[in-house]
């Protein structure tokens, strides 16, 4: 009688087991698929910046290319070397205006600094220039300071820019190595230096977009591998 009542009782424990390992897989399942969804949206959205870090250094590198690199390429005076100051004398005074508020411009003046100076790779005396913005603002003058309503502080800072220039008479210089040019410079706005570190950003921009995206691809490689050895163990 024992013997026919543990038989009927079986049956049932083992389906109870079988209820509790199903409901225990379910959940396993749901949660494995709640943790591939997140990873899943987390991947997305690392390969979305990534690829916007990789737009943005190219659209970094068309306005560089469409200024810096314009401007470096065109410029003549490529070849450094160094020039010894023969005089530095103020020849005139240019008018210039400066803002007083909205709306509002006055007028003043700035002294016109000339220096010339002679190439010591060739003897040649030329006219010198600070940069190729102030060659291009005043073909003649030196230095082009910032009008002010103050004359007289704009007259302290050109003379004292005079003094260093004499009492230094060694400066290197950006000339022309054809000739073509009368002007030599002191300093490049668009030299090689300068380009270099104006490229510098978009390129860290463009390495730091194309590594997510090289992260994000690697493991989902490595997840999908290890996923794939997982079902051959079974």
């Amino acid at each position: 009688m024992f013997l026919l009542t543990g038989t009927k009782g079986a049956p049932g424990t083992t389906n109870e087991r079988r209820t509790i390992y199903q409901k225990i897989r379910e959940y396993d399942l749901l949660d494995k698929k709640k943790t591939v969804t997140a990873l899943k949206a987390g991947e997305d959205r690392a390969i979305l910046l990534g690829l916007t870090m990789i737009l943005f250094s190219a659209m970094m590198y068309f306005v560089l290319g469409v200024t810096v690199m314009r401007s470096y390429s065109d410029s003549v005076w490529t070849e450094e070397t160094t020039c010894t100051v023969l005089n530095s004398t103020v020849v005139a005074e240019v008018n210039c205006t400066y803002s007083c508020g909205s709306d509002c411009r006055r007028a003043s003046r700035y002294p016109c600094l000339q220096v010339f100076v002679s190439i010591n790779a060739s003897g040649r005396v030329a006219r010198l220039s600070h940069n190729e913005e102030t060659q291009e603002t005043s073909s003649e003058c030196f230095y082009v300071p910032e009008c002010r309503r103050d004359q007289a502080a704009v007259q302290a800072i050109v003379a004292n820019v005079s003094e260093r220039l004499t009492m230094r008479r060694q400066v290197p210089c950006h000339h022309d190595p054809g000739g073509g040019q009368e002007v030599v410079l002191l300093t490049r706005l668009y030299g090689r230096g300068n380009v270099m570190r104006s490229l510098l950003w978009p390129s860290c921009t463009l390495l730091g977009g194309a590594l997510i995206i090289l992260l994000v691809k690697l493991t989902q490689y490595l997840s999908a591998l290890c996923e794939q050895i997982s079902k051959v163990k079974r």
